[in-house]
């Protein structure tokens, strides 16, 4: 009895604690409303320019947020449209990616049957003219919202193309377009299914669902890959569905626990599983995030299937879109979520930000709170998923970087694709010794040059010796160093090839079969591909993975 009294005092002392900082907060929120307000009428009558309360509102918000974590935003009325397209993958415009370069905004990427493809207009197009308006020296971002709208309305272009004189002219009627969420699947020779999941809007579960079921139709599968490589996350609903096909009904998947009450919440699988025994491996890198953590992540938790790849990104929070007035909305973290080893993976913790410190811990290798799967594997809290075979990730060389930074293999498909009607099929197209031997003199013309590590390196050197007294006694053995790297670099085009050759493969590909094509270009050199059919097709290591033996 006297236990119970204490705890009774005690609940009470803590809704007092509670309530008392809740009129605490109450008060400072009105305050600072208060002195807001009379800031801005301050400005509005004083100050020696016209201001734009509207733009001053808006600035005074986002650097508001700023101080909390960078997935909690405003999001002004212009911006609504860009909300429909990371929850359902929808929006209203002319299909393309678009890039900024060279002090030009141009297409990048059309996207196959929609709009920009079926006008004709190609990688490498520069915007002129969008509706009459100048926007030859408009950015990425400006040209964007002017190319959205309501599908079924007209935009008329004016483009520069390589190669012609005169600009083209074109009239597109905008669509609805829909991002694939599965933008290639295959079943190989091997008999192992694969799916590509780019992200977790409206429906990507039962998308993929018919994949497998139409795959398992047709073939004997012996095994089946999800690759969420780069896949940065969406709709947590979507990612709970998708680990429902593959573990039992009412099994809890991921949990989110807030401030406020209506914001703690399980997620259980509510559907009788697809698949509890076809071997499943998932592939991750350090672009995976949030949902597709929650897949992987749960996955691994249940040992239902193996992770394969790099560590992922890091994201344990839950965010809601919250409406606000005059068509306004805020996107809030709510909450962080934990998977059924009662681990949250989150990478960074926003509360530890300062005035002193803006920035956050970065990502390092140390190892969490340990946890426990189902077989009684150990996993950690914290810095994403721990995939269960790491592959180091192939870096670029030097000279791909710099080749890639300068936007030359775009820049030389494009001038391929203009003098080339066609190619072989994806998987067969192959860089030949004349088509290198032509990139590297198209590189030579358009003067490429580069300064590597080592070259910045002995700049620094010089500037120390020169500071401590010795660089006159040095410089001529610098000197020597400077022209050996530079000889050297002469050969990088050469000594690199094989690099070099797979990165224009695959943009050379994408001229002539988009997206779908660049992925299947890849999957010949995908060496977290080739592991994943290495454990799926042996049986025993599959499984003393599952089991902590291996």
């Amino acid at each position: 009895m006297k236990y119970l009294k204490l705890t009774i005092i005690l609940l009470i002392l803590t809704a007092i604690n509670v309530n008392a900082q809740t009129r605490k907060n109450n008060f400072e929120i009105s305050k600072s409303i208060d002195i807001y307000n009379n800031v801005l009428r301050q400005l509005n009558m004083y100050y020696v320019d016209e201001i734009n309360p509207a733009e001053l509102n808006e600035t005074a918000i986002n650097a508001m947020l700023q101080g909390l974590d960078p997935y909690t935003v405003f999001i002004p009325e212009s911006q609504i449209e860009d909300v429909k397209l990371m929850t359902t993958g929808e929006y209203g415009g002319i299909g393309s990616l678009i890039q900024y370069s060279d002090g030009k905004t141009m297409i990048s990427e059309p996207y196959e049957g929609f709009p920009a493809a079926k006008a004709g207009l190609i990688p490498g197009d520069i915007f002129l003219e969008i509706n009459g308006i100048d926007v030859s020296s408009k950015n990425s971002s400006e040209i964007s919202e002017l190319l959205k709208g309501t599908p079924g309305t007209t935009v008329k272009l004016k483009m520069q193309r390589l190669g012609e004189k005169e600009p083209i002219v074109k009239e597109l009627k905008r669509e609805k377009i829909k991002i694939d969420n599965i933008p290639y699947s295959t079943v190989f020779d091997n008999g192992i299914g694969y799916a590509i999941l780019s992200q977790f809007t409206k429906d990507c579960a039962k998308e993929l669902k018919k994949v497998i079921v139409d795959m398992k139709k047709e073939h004997e599968l012996k095994g089946f890959i999800l690759d969420l490589r780069g896949n940065g996350g969406g709709l947590l609903n979507e990612a709970v569905d998708i680990v429902n096909m593959f573990v039992p009904k009412n099994k809890l998947v991921v949990y989110q626990k807030g401030k406020v009450a209506d914001q703690n919440y399980n997620h259980y699988t509510k559907n009788e599983p697809l698949d509890l025994d076809i071997p499943l491996v998932i592939l991750v890198n350090e672009g995976s995030a949030s949902a597709s953590e929650i897949v992987s992540g749960s996955i691994q938790d249940f040992d239902r299937g193996v992770i394969v790849g790099q560590r992922t990104f890091g994201k344990g929070l839950v965010q809601n879109i919250l409406p606000m007035s005059y068509n306004t909305q805020i996107k809030v973290t709510v909450a962080h979520y934990y998977l059924p080893s009662n681990r949250c993976i989150q990478e960074i913790d926003y509360s530890k930000k300062n005035k002193r410190n803006a920035d956050t811990i970065a990502k390092n290798d140390t190892l969490g709170k340990q946890f426990h799967t189902a077989n009684g594997r150990v996993v950690y809290e914290g810095h994403g998923i721990q995939p269960d075979v790491k592959i180091e990730p192939e870096l670029m060389s030097t000279i791909a970087t710099h080749l890639y930074a300068k936007n030359l293999f775009f820049k030389y498909a494009n001038k391929f694709y203009s003098e080339h009607k066609s190619i072989k099929p994806a998987k067969d197209f192959q860089i030949t010794d004349k088509i290198y031997d032509d990139f590297m003199q198209f590189v030579k013309d358009e003067g490429f040059t580069f300064t590597s590590k080592s070259e910045l390196d002995i700049k620094t050197l010089e500037k120390t010796a020169k500071l401590e007294g010795y660089l006159d006694e040095i410089q001529p053995v610098l000197n020597q160093v400077v022209a050996k790297i530079e000889e050297e670099k002469t050969k990088d085009l050469v000594d690199n090839r094989d690099e070099i050759e797979d990165l224009l493969k695959y943009e050379i590909v994408s001229r002539y079969y988009y997206q779908k094509g660049r992925i299947i270009s890849t999957l010949d050199d995908d060496n977290e591909l080739k592991k994943a059919f290495e454990i799926i097709l042996d049986q025993e290591q599959y499984n003393n993975i599952l089991k902590g033996t291996n």
